[in-house]
């Protein structure tokens, strides 16, 4: 059964065509979920992309809330999900992609050598983006895309920074990153954590994604999108079609 429903993920993703919800048919809870999670990128390796880091969901108290759950859900990011700063992202592969600004972590030994701005391009393989939390770990957490923008040495406070995300030179999210549990960094520890119960040690040169600072917003052709974050700078890219 994990292969099975690994594979209709997959097929989603690659043909960017949306499916119905899976999980509750198929009895799915969220450690199986994890399982289909880990079944769905391998397959991604075995076309040769290969792993880049980790990200991290459901960091904010109020999605915690509003999907019923007291614990951040994870998933893995592949260099297939890279778009360089400054890039493009082509729509076409991509059912409803939307974009969230982030803070990222670069991992060095056990610690953080960097952090940077970031982006992240969501795109839900369920229908309507609408899926129960096993639905959405077994997609890999929603992972389809990230931009970091350029390192810099971690500030002495990450807390309460003021983020901004811009779509064609307009504000249309503001937040902080004190939405990210509190301080990025407690989506740093969680991802080590929760990583290394599923047996995923955290690598050299991997990058950790902290989760959105503020809510999601939908892209379309010719957006150009911008995260500024205090202190740390800016990442950007342009979507495509």
């Amino acid at each position: 059964m994990i292969g099975e429903l690994a594979d209709r993920l997959d097929r989603a993703a690659l043909t960017a065509t949306a499916i119905p919800r899976l999980a509750a048919a198929a009895g799915l809870d969220p450690s199986g979920a994890y399982d289909v999670q880990r079944a769905l990128v391998e397959r991604r390796l075995a076309r040769g992309e290969r792993l880049t880091g980790v990200k991290m969901g459901l960091t904010s108290r109020a999605k915690m809330a509003q999907v019923g759950v007291d614990e951040v859900i994870w998933g893995h990011l592949t260099d297939g999900m890279r778009i360089g700063d400054g890039g493009r992202l082509d729509l076409t592969r991509l059912i409803h992609a939307r974009a969230e600004p982030e803070v990222a972590f670069l991992l060095s030994g056990s610690g953080v050598e960097a952090v940077a701005p970031a982006l992240e391009v969501i795109d839900s393989r369920f229908e309507g983006f609408d899926f129960s939390l096993p639905d959405v770990i077994a997609d890999n957490t929603s992972a389809a895309g990230y931009v970091v923008g350029p390192w810099r040495p971690v500030p002495d406070g990450l807390d309460n920074l003021g983020v901004l995300l811009e779509v064609n030179g307009r504000v249309v999210q503001t937040g902080s990153t004190a939405a990210i549990l509190g301080d990025a960094r407690r989506a740093f520890d969680a991802a080590v954590r929760l990583a290394g119960g599923r047996g995923v040690e955290l690598r050299d040169g991997w990058i950790v994604l902290a989760g959105a600072a503020t809510a999601a917003v939908p892209l379309h052709p010719g957006d150009h999108v911008r995260a500024v974050v205090e202190k740390l700078g800016t990442a950007s890219f342009k979507a495509a079609s």
